[in-house]
This record gives structure tokens, sequence and C-alpha cells, in this order.
């Protein structure tokens, strides 16, 4: 840098032109060398709308940002971090030379959950999926704490490079301002005095030094390990996958799909979760999802006058059922003829058969006995009421399927009986599924009751839509009379509105034995013992 010395202070002095080069180029190169990210992952502004939304609408992650708060600052900018990483599809880490020293520690945990054995299997049930992505966060929150707290000793070294960082940027800002001093003084020939071209040798000299001391710092920073992160964070994640995996088992198996998730706001979608979780809902989920898989492959195989068995020989046209012997006459030109003619008058020898025929096309009614004895248990610890739930929910499927209303009627004694509607024509309400699913209303058992209320629905759909051939479903584990007055008129519905009635004695083979009252109101009738079997009802879904 060209100059001479002031006569007046013996400071050097200098060119404006060249003290503005040396300035100007440490000035840009400490500008491309600071470090500002306060995010670990990398995220345009959409995926911070979503993390700000689900933020805001769930008060478990803001009481953990409390919490977590407690131990460290910056806990928001952490648990967006975690919350990206499990909701992007490509998430991506910055590189830690990018990061603000202060949240190099959230980088750390971040990169510690996104390098565990389990996150892969994680990501698949939160990605792109903000509630999901917020649950695997909460369910993170014991461990964030942990590593938090070991993280302390590598948090003091992250302070300390925060510090240089600052210090430098001072200095930094010190050598713009002896800047702007020295073009403040410099004369009309570009001159600058010597104390002020001293000011700016001295503010580059110092801004060098302390950037010097960052980069140092900040080296040290980097080099810090943190014992136990990753296995604090391995456990983090395998635990949260499994939330994750478990909770997307129960709402599968609940007949929730992605899409109404979707649709529902944070907390109810909360709410639904925790019921499903809590109580006798989550020990029937398996049960359920076995019902549901086992009907569906029964729908599968499901066909009108389906062939059954061999019961003689009859006279038709249905070629497919045809004897050998009439087919022999097609090898003979001259018995052609009479093959067309037999054909063309219904007269050709055919199998005869005796199989199941699903016919129905009303009302699907499920009648669920909850009085006191239902509550026993069996193998496996499945109760009576889990089994016939769990079968009437299925039913319930299969009437959606079949584009059919579905009525649950859930029944105890004579007084006792509560009555769920789900027509074919409207989405079926969740919450009245679960409503239908933990009723229970103890007590003893009457039939009478739920079968009238059942014919008196029938009867309406008659009335109102013409429609007939509805199927009732009996599912009891108590025997118990009725009167001959009943029975005469309940056989004259069944007559009149052509319903049929299926029986299932659960856990008590007397209920569904020969000469039963059970018996005789059902159509079709079967005992269920072993409550672990849910193929012992698999006709039902085949002709229903």
């Amino acid at each position: 840098m060209g100059g001479g010395t002031d006569p007046d202070t013996g400071g050097s002095a200098g060119r404006l032109g060249g003290l503005t080069d040396l300035a100007g180029r440490w000035l840009a190169r400490s500008a491309g060398a600071t470090a500002r990210h306060t995010g670990a992952v990398v995220a345009d502004r959409f995926d911070r709308i979503a993390w700000r939304d689900t933020y805001e609408q769930s008060a478990a992650l803001r009481e953990l940002a409390d919490d977590l708060g407690v131990r460290q600052p910056h806990t928001d900018d952490l648990l967006s971090d975690a919350f990206l990483a499990a909701y992007k599809a490509a998430p991506r880490l910055r590189e830690a030379t990018e990061m603000t020293p202060t949240h190099l520690v959230n980088h750390r945990i971040v990169t510690a959950l996104l390098e565990s054995p389990d996150f892969a299997e994680l990501h698949r049930e939160t990605v792109g999926d903000p509630y999901a992505a917020a649950m695997a966060v909460l369910a993170q929150g014991s461990a964030l704490r942990r590593m938090l707290d070991d993280s302390r000793p590598a948090r003091d070294r992250d302070e300390r490079a925060e510090r240089a960082r600052r210090e430098a940027e001072d200095a930094a800002d010190a050598v713009a301002e002896a800047l702007r001093q020295a073009a403040d003084e410099a004369g009309e020939d570009g001159t600058v005095p010597g104390p002020a071209a001293d000011a700016v040798r001295r503010a580059v000299q110092e801004a060098e030094a302390a950037q010097a001391r960052a980069a140092s710092e900040a080296a040290r920073s980097l080099a810090v390990a943190v014992p136990g992160i990753r296995a604090a964070a391995s456990g983090a994640v395998a635990r949260s996958a499994s939330a994750a995996r478990e909770e997307a088992a129960l709402m599968r198996a609940w007949g929730v799909g992605p899409g109404e998730l979707e649709r529902m706001a944070f907390d109810e979608r909360a709410r639904l979760a925790e019921r499903l979780r809590t109580g006798r809902l989550a020990e029937w989920a398996e049960l359920i999802g076995r019902f549901r898989q086992m009907a569906d492959g029964q729908r599968a195989r499901k066909v009108e006058n389906a062939t059954g068995e061999l019961i003689g020989v009859t006279l038709g046209d249905d070629l497919s059922r045809v004897v050998p012997s009439e087919l022999a006459h097609l090898g003979l030109p001259e018995l052609r003829a009479v093959f067309a003619a037999r054909y063309a008058a219904r007269e050709l020898m055919l199998y005869d058969s005796q199989g199941e025929q699903a016919t129905g096309r009303g009302a699907v009614i499920a009648c669920v006995d909850t009085s006191h004895s239902m509550y026993e248990a069996g193998p496996g610890g499945i109760t009576r009421e889990a089994w016939a739930k769990a079968c009437a929910l299925a039913l319930l499927d299969q009437a959606r399927h079949a584009g059919r209303d579905f009525v649950g009627i859930v029944f105890s004694a004579a007084d006792r009986l509560r009555v769920f509607r789900f027509p074919a024509g409207r989405p079926a309400d969740f919450t009245r599924t679960l409503d239908f699913a933990e009723t229970f209303l103890g007590g003893g058992t009457s039939y009478q009751r739920p079968l009238s209320a059942a014919g008196e629905l029938l009867e309406e759909e008659f009335n109102d839509a013409a429609r007939t051939r509805g199927d009732i479903v009996m599912l009891t584990d108590d025997d118990c009379g009725v009167t001959e007055a009943w029975m005469r008129s309940w056989n004259e519905a069944k007559r009149r509105l052509g319903f049929r009635v299926f029986g299932v004695g659960i856990g008590a083979p007397r209920v569904a034995a020969a000469g039963s009252v059970l018996a005789a109101l059902c159509d079709n009738l079967r005992s269920v013992e072993d409550f672990t079997d849910v193929h012992a009802a698999a006709d039902l879904f085949r002709v229903i």
C-alpha cells in the first residue's frame, strides 16, 4: 500500500484505492467464511409451512419445546429438524461447517437420528404425513432430553466457537467502519491521512486474528464427540418406528384409510389414535384385522349361484353343466341336429347341484349380544364380545362393498338395546363405528327385542325402497325362549319380506344345538368355540 509519512502525526499515509482494495478483499473473504444457518435439514418454504402449521396445532409439540428449552436454547430449531427429517421425502443435512456454532448440537443429534439403523423403517410411515412425523418427534422426546443433557460439554465448546465467531463479525464491522472514516478524511487526490490509514491497517490485522481464532474454535467444536449420542438416537428411532408402525396397523385394522386420515384435523386424529390405543379397542385390533382379511378373501371367491354338491340330473340348456353322454352327440354328424333341437327346447340332460347362493340385497343387520356372559374369555384371552364385535365390523365392510345398508343392534335384556345405522349412500361415520364397537349393555339376554327391531327396520326398508331379501345375523352366547304369538308374527314377516336369519352360538355349543330356540329361528346356524379362529364364519361372507 503506497503512501508517505504524515508530518503532523507521524502516521503512514496511504491511497484510498489501495486501502479499499485491502479491506474489501478481506471483507469479501470474511463474509464467505461466516456460517449462519440454524437449520440442520435443508428445507424450502413449503416444508417450513408444514412444520409451523403442525407445531401450532399440536399442544404436545409446544410442551416438548418448552421442556427442552430448559436444557438448551434453540430447541425449536431442533424439533423442526427432527420433524423435517421424518417428513421430507429425501431429507438432506447441511454440512456442519455451514451451521451457526450454537446449533451444532442440533446437527449432531439429527445426524445420529438419520444414521440410525431403523430410520428407513420409520421414514416409510412418516414421509409426507405431518401428523405421523410429529408423532415420531414426540416419541423421541425422552431421548432428545437425554441427548441434550449428554451434549453439555460439547455445547460449552460450541459457545466458545460462537463467541469467537461474533468477535470476528465485530472485527469485520470495525474494518468497514475504519474504511468509511478513511474515505471521509481522504483528500481530493485520494490521499488518506496517516492515522486513518493506520486505523484501517490495524482493523484488518485484528480482524484477521479474530477470524483465525474463530476458525480454530470452530474446528475444535466440530471435532468434539458426544459419547452415547448414537446409541440414544438409535433407541429413539427404533421406538418411534415401532410406535408409528403400530399406529398405522391399528388404523388399517379399524378400516381407516390414508385418505380419511389426511382429511382429519391434527387434534381429531390424535384423539382417534388415543382412543384406539387404549381400552378394549386396542386389544381387538389384531382380531379385527384378521376378520377383515378373511372377509376380503371370501368376497374374492363369492359368486351368484355357486356350484355346490351334485344331487342328480335335470333338464335345461346350461351348457356348463351338460352331462358327457349329451356332449358325445356332437361328435356324430347325424346327431348334431338332435342336440340342437334338444338345446332349443331346453331338454338337455344337466348335472343338478345344490350350493350356496349369495342372494341378499336388503340391509345387513348384525344383532350382537352384550349380556354379562359375553365378557368371558376363550383361547388366547379373546372374549366372546371381541369375537362377536369383530365379526359384526367385518359384516359392516361386507355391506358397504355390496352397496347395502348396515345396522348394528347391540342388545342384552328386553329393556336394553341400542341401534346404530350405517346407510349405504353415506360415508361410514368412524366415530359411530367406534361407539358401536364399544357399547356394552350388560344384564341378561332377550331374543325377541333385537329381532323385532331388526324386522321393523327391514319392514321400513321395504316400505321406503321396496327392497327385500335382507340378512340378519344373530351373535349370542345364550339361549332364551320366545312366545308362540311372537314366533307366528316373526315367520309371517320372514315370508313377506324374504329375509334370511343366520345364527352364531359363541362359546356355548348348546345354543346352536338341534332343537334350540336359535336353531328354530335361523336358516343357517353355526357354533364357535375357538375365538382365535376367524374362518369359522367364512361361509357367512360367501353368502351374505
